[in-house]
């Protein structure tokens, strides 16, 4: 053997480094790992030590005079430094106990404009107001309680149908939910499962179906009471007959509540009060859908749109 080295020994030598080797190695994995889980930590850090801009003010309003809603010459935009605004002077009153419908394309604000009414987030300019009062000038906690939100994309907790429906508020007795669950033409579904209002809600609630979904959020809204209540495309994802059945329940069992309804159907909105039309961020048409397929091309567009393509199925 070269150099006097017994095969053994040199197996050995073998051995030996590539073990070294295995070690060296993983030292840098761990290396790398630690710089990762630094940076990681750091910004974890940034996150909870983050000031919410949304606060209360000292001596927050802590009670609804009324529940008109006024937005005063709003704009606004997710970013102070970013050049394009979502909203762009907002001039608009809606009257406690009013349906209003809003209509307008993908992108165009209408999302935007509904999150500023329970404040969350805050114009960029002008005011919002509910009861003739700035929102910013609320107790948070005051505002919200009075009103309710149901968005398209659905979230149910992991436990059962009546603690899903009960959630966030106390003392609500059976009766009141079968009749929620009536008014969001979920009944049935529910009283044909084994326990019923009892049934077990898994983890997102993926042991209902989209519809189902929608249905149950809308009743558990219902259930609430508020003052204000926002559709935002809440009902995307069920028929016209049941969105229709739905939209007259909820009329004559909340009497008084402002419901606001966003959605891409016209059939959705059509028996508002008023309608709102939004472009890019502008408000371009307010009025019943009669007057505004009179004196508004955005709207005009869309009914078109809708009518061929409800035409040609």
């Amino acid at each position: 053997i070269a150099n006097g080295l017994t095969t053994g020994e040199l197996m050995s030598l073998i051995t030996y480094s590539t073990q070294m080797f295995a070690s060296l190695l993983i030292l840098a994995f761990l290396s790398v790992g630690i710089l990762i889980s630094v940076s990681s930590m750091n910004r974890i850090f940034e996150v909870l030590d983050e000031e919410p801009n949304i606060k209360n003010k000292d001596n927050a309003i802590m009670e609804l005079k009324n529940y008109n809603i006024e937005f005063k010459d709003v704009s606004f935009k997710y970013k102070h430094k970013a050049q394009k605004e979502v909203l762009k002077n907002i001039n608009l009153k809606i009257e406690e106990g009013e349906c209003v419908g809003i209509i307008g394309g993908t992108g165009s604000g209408k999302s935007s404009l509904v999150n500023l009414i329970p404040r969350l987030y805050d114009t960029t300019f002008g005011s919002v107001c509910v009861g003739d009062v700035d929102v910013r000038d609320y107790d948070i906690e005051t505002l919200r309680k009075n009103i309710g939100m149901v968005m398209q994309k659905n979230v149910l907790f992991s436990g059962t149908v009546k603690s899903n429906l009960c959630f966030g508020k106390e003392d609500v007795s059976d009766l009141e939910i079968f009749k929620a669950l009536e008014i969001a033409c979920a009944k049935d579904f529910i009283e044909e499962k084994e326990n019923g209002i009892n049934t077990v809600v898994e983890q997102g609630g993926v042991n209902f179906s989209g519809g189902q979904r929608q249905r149950l959020c809308i009743a558990r809204a219902i259930i609430k009471k508020p003052k204000i209540l926002i559709f935002d495309d809440a009902t995307a994802s069920v028929d016209n007959a049941t969105d229709k059945k739905i939209r007259t329940a909820m009329k004559e069992y909340l009497k008084g509540t402002t419901r606001i309804i966003i959605s891409q159907k016209i059939s959705s909105i059509i028996d508002c009060d008023k309608i709102l039309v939004l472009d890019r961020g502008s408000l371009v048409g307010v009025g019943c859908h009669e007057s505004l397929l009179k004196d508004c091309e955005i709207y005009k567009e869309i009914c078109a749109l809708q009518i061929n393509h409800e035409s040609s199925e």
